[in-house]
């Protein structure tokens, strides 16, 4: 997921906690052309009942994960190689490998690490996974060490038949693979190879005819926004346990010209809820954290209305495959940690500050203790609307994509239309908590049946 680049973050006062450095950098406006939801407006005035369930969904602790203690999930970018050439790419894949990639034996020893760390979910990313040899004898020592894995391979020609059954033979828990559009034309020219989106169809019917369960990842961008309604038919068809929806950060390839508007975003969160009362698969978003606040705020407004709301499993759990669903509140350095392909560890793969090297210090020293992640945890660090928003702590804003647009990763989400009405006091989250309203119905109401978020 990620080229790598190292930014000092050391500078943090514990006085106004804000990184002067930044401060005067102002945020980049895109025009959007999508209107909000129809009931945008009225959901303006819930805000008290959405405060309410802020307070009741506020602890990850409360959840039984601490985060400061360890990640819900790990990536580790095997590789920058990759045969495509995606336009999106936060990595800037090449076609060849960097000799400086952490080596086998260095792998061995990061999974050693994630297990001791007992983080529920790690993944294998790139670039393209398999363009490392060493690839399935990773996935083997990673099971054998009881770490539920899942890769992310690209669509080319390595991806064969046998080479998704020999993953599975090593133990692989799930595969995940992009699908960019609901078609040849779209996905295509998303990937910039001809037969990408064929190639992709085929591993996916290969992967279940053997019973591998199977994910498939979706980038948003003004490219295929368009193709939404088709792209969700398509999805429709398939024997899939996921779709993971990413939100583009402009990092890498990625271009802010490609970002769509706040506007947009709640457009495509009404869908992606719309979408989530009738499928059969989960549906989880990265790098939208204020989709959370979306679904506080529709589900407030349908118990307002009294409508009938299909009562959905907490937050946390897990998947068919032991992949763990993501308990509430995870961020970028908040329950999520990115290892590149040379060691450099970071917050995600789209927010390029470095916090250190595995190579030099453990991962689990650097998630728990760096400057860099205890300050991304701490939620009075965040800046403009986001530092005085009620659901802050639910949400948080995607910090990648306020350091993308502002420099500033504790700057507020440049893509979200809330205004926040007031900041929720220490002491109202504590008689919060003494509400008639029953703990356990709260805790359910900020994800639909099918929705995990991250």
């Amino acid at each position: 997921m990620l080229q790598a680049a190292t930014v000092l973050a050391n500078d943090i006062s514990h006085g106004s906690r804000r990184n002067q450095s930044t401060d005067a950098v102002t945020t980049k406006q895109v025009e959007g052309v999508i209107s909000p939801p129809r009931d945008f407006h009225h959901m303006q005035h819930v805000t008290p009942l959405s405060s309410l369930l802020l307070c009741k969904t506020r602890s990850s602790v409360e959840r039984g994960l601490d985060f400061s203690k360890r990640p819900f999930i790990v990536i580790w970018e095997t590789t920058q190689a990759c045969d495509l050439a995606c336009v999106h790419c936060r990595a800037c894949a090449q076609p060849l490998r960097s000799s400086l990639e952490l080596n086998t034996d260095e792998a061995k020893c990061l999974i050693d690490e994630v297990k001791a760390l007992g983080a529920p979910v790690f993944v294998l990313t790139g670039g393209d996974p398999l363009k490392r040899p060493d690839v399935f004898e990773l996935v083997s020592y990673a099971s054998r060490q009881s770490v539920r894995i899942s890769l992310t391979p690209s669509a080319t020609l390595l991806l064969t038949r046998e080479a998704i059954q020999k993953l599975k033979d090593c133990g692989l828990a799930r595969l995940a693979i992009s699908l960019d559009g609901p078609s040849t034309d779209v996905h295509d020219a998303f990937r910039r190879v001809a037969g990408s989106f064929d190639w992709t169809l085929s591993a996916v019917r290969w992967a279940r005819e053997i019973g591998l369960p199977v994910q498939i990842n979706t980038t948003i961008t003004r490219h295929n926004l368009q193709y939404l309604d088709s792209m969700i038919a398509l999805l429709e068809t398939l024997d899939i346990v996921l779709w993971s929806v990413f939100f583009l950060v402009p990092t890498g390839r990625g271009s802010a010209v490609d970002l769509i508007s706040a506007e947009e975003f709640e457009a495509v969160f009404e869908k992606l809820y719309e979408t989530s009362q009738r499928v059969r698969f989960d549906i989880k978003s990265t790098e939208a954290q204020h989709y959370r606040r979306f679904l506080l705020q529709r589900r407030a407004e349908e118990k307002r209305a009294s409508k009938t709301v299909a009562a959905p499993p907490p937050f946390g759990g897990h998947s068919p495959d032991g992949i763990g669903r993501a308990p509430r509140g995870i961020n970028d350095g908040k329950g999520f940690v990115f290892i590149s392909h040379l060691g450099e560890v970071f917050p995600s793969g789209f927010l390029p500050v470095s916090a250190g090297n595995v190579r030099k210090q453990s991962l689990t020293e650097l998630y728990r203790n760096s400057p860099l992640f205890v300050a991304l945890r701490d939620s009075s660090n965040l800046k403009g609307k986001c530092g005085i928003c009620e659901f802050r702590e639910v949400c948080g804003g995607s910090r990648a994509r306020a350091y993308a647009l502002t420099g500033d990763p504790f700057g507020e989400e440049p893509r979200c239309i809330w205004q926040p009405k007031t900041r929720v006091t220490s002491y109202e989250q504590e008689t919060c908590l003494g509400n008639q309203t029953s703990r356990s119905e709260l805790e359910n109401s900020s994800s639909s049946a099918n929705l995990t978020i991250i």
